[in-house]
């Protein structure tokens, strides 16, 4: 981009006039580097000189807004654009509805297509595209096929782009033989599968952690003469990092480089997230400096993974100690980051550093989120401070979050715990709890109602008040499930016992250690 101002100014020094074309190819350019503020100067120059804005000028801006992420502002230049009399067409409404599907807003994108369809345009190949993408989205897989066949009908031919999203989609849903189906139907189409398709069906099968069919599918691509890319072996690397596997991942890390395959911050990624995902953090390490050696510097995934590898494992001070280093190589700590970090200072039993670092988070921006608040709720949990817990959850709430499943599960788990020898605004709290939770129509799982219910014997034990509140949040088969138990232990004892039917019940093992039990960073 230096060098084409270079040019403009030397046509400007020469006197010639630069058409309008130079204008928008200017504006490409800022685009596809991210420079919003020199993108708005070149068209604000534009209209200095003379030109009167275009549909090309207006989609200009527009691709700017969407691949910078601010849809609403390119909705704001359509705006402008049709006040100014100019009419869209088929680029600037593909535009519209690929930034939509970025943010998987389903309706807007499709309320975009009705406009199209409204002004007696003729969708191309791109926005059928498009469009085939944002019912794979939203989980219509069948209308996106069908959508396929209108396109033939229309006389468009589709392309390998048609067919990704509709074999991620169908992979991805654990449905191999329609994603197979959809391979098959391409091939017909006269569409020759290409690496980047494969890689759809290996990622969506990766998602579903189904692993042996993703290197099934590898091993199709080899036999068909298609060499796999660097995204193939990453994404099977990334998904035997999900499940801990450190070998898998090392092995097709082997493979990438004796394929001479480029080593980039994706693939350094995947076998980071292995490591601290199998607390091989010694191993990670080694990684970090590999990637040093190579000059890949660490971004903020990179980091938030080494801070969450470390938090497992509740080392403060090497996540403390990660912070840091973020902060001396510019590196800004986003919500993940902090959330990884307090659920570290939660494990250590660091409950001061977890509330500092809460309002640190304030203090530069970042609002903390419900997973956040879930970590902090937990942390105190493990304390045996539900009082706190229970403070921390109204906070929540005053902040204008709204608690789900996980918050509520683990906040009432931590009051029942301590029922028995807390003072009364703890059951209170039980009470109200449980009121919302009604409210929002959450019941929990059987696994959950048979760990409460014992808590509940221990506090009233013949029933009471809070039982009664407290099983409305229990599953419908609720009943049935307690009248088999009971039925059961009176067949096989016949002493009454204070221990419970559940003792031995594998829902029961609650160590709060267990990484099971801290909410999914």
């Amino acid at each position: 981009m230096d060098r084409a101002e270079e040019l403009v100014r030397e046509m400007e020094e020469e006197g010639i006039d630069a058409p309008i074309d130079i204008y928008h190819i200017m504006m490409d350019g800022y685009t596809s580097i991210g420079n919003e503020d020199k993108c708005l100067i070149v068209f604000d120059r534009l209209k200095e000189c003379g030109f009167t804005p275009s549909v090309v000028s207006y989609g200009c801006l527009m691709n700017l807004y969407i691949k910078v992420g601010k849809v609403s502002k390119a909705f704001e230049v359509s705006e402008m654009m049709k006040l100014a009399g100019i009419k869209h067409n088929m680029k600037t409404y593909s535009m519209l509805i690929n930034g939509f599907i970025n943010l998987k807003d389903w309706a807007n994108a499709f309320a975009i297509f009705e406009d199209v369809i409204r002004d007696g345009l003729k969708p191309d190949v791109v926005l059928y595209n498009n469009i085939i993408r944002a019912f794979c989205g939203m989980g219509n897989i069948d209308r996106a096929v069908r959508i396929v066949e209108e396109m033939k009908k229309e006389r468009h031919r589709p392309t390998s782009r048609t067919f990704m999203p509709i074999i991620h989609a169908f992979a991805k849903a654990g449905e191999i033989r329609k994603a197979l189906d959809v391979f098959d139907m391409m091939r017909r189409s006269g569409c020759i599968p290409t690496v980047q398709t494969f890689n759809a069906l290996i990622l969506g099968l990766v998602e579903k952690r189904q692993m042996e069919k993703a290197v099934e599918v590898l091993d199709e691509m080899l036999l068909a003469g298609i060499m796999p890319n660097e995204r193939t072996y990453t994404t099977i690397m990334d998904g035997y990092a999900s499940l801990g596997d450190t070998g898998k991942a090392f092995e097709y890390f082997s493979r990438l480089k004796d394929e001479g395959l480029e080593l980039d911050i994706y693939t350094y990624e995947a076998l980071l997230k292995a490591c601290c995902k199998s607390g091989r953090m010694q191993s990670a390490l080694a990684v970090t400096k590999e990637m040093s050696a190579k000059n890949i510097p660490r971004n903020t995934y990179v980091y938030n993974i080494l801070i969450d590898g470390w938090a497992r494992r509740g080392d403060v001070w090497e996540a403390a100690d990660l912070m840091q280093q973020m902060r001396q190589e510019g590196v800004q700590p986003d919500i993940h980051t902090y959330t990884s970090f307090v659920n570290a200072c939660c494990k250590a039993g660091d409950m001061q550093k977890a509330t500092n670092t809460i309002l640190e988070m304030k203090r530069v921006g970042v609002k903390p989120n419900v997973k956040t608040y879930t970590t902090l709720i937990h942390g105190w949990a493990r304390a045996s401070l539900p009082e706190k817990a229970l403070k921390c959850f109204e906070e929540m709430k005053r902040s204008g979050l709204k608690p789900d499943k996980a918050v509520y599960h683990c906040l009432m788990t931590s009051l029942l715990s301590r029922a028995t020898v807390a003072e009364y605004y703890i059951i209170e709290g039980i009470h109200r709890v449980c009121e919302e939770m009604v409210e929002s129509g959450l019941t929990v799982d059987m696994g959950t109602a048979v760990h409460w219910s014992r808590c509940l014997r221990k506090i009233e034990r013949t029933g009471g008040d809070l039982t009664e509140a407290l099983q409305k949040t229990f599953p419908p088969d609720w009943n049935s499930h307690r009248n088999l138990n009971a039925a059961s232990s009176n067949t096989g004892n016949t002493e009454g016992s204070d221990n419970d039917d559940y003792d031995d019940d594998p829902f029961y093992e609650t160590d709060s250690d267990d990484e099971t039990n801290a909410p999914a960073l």
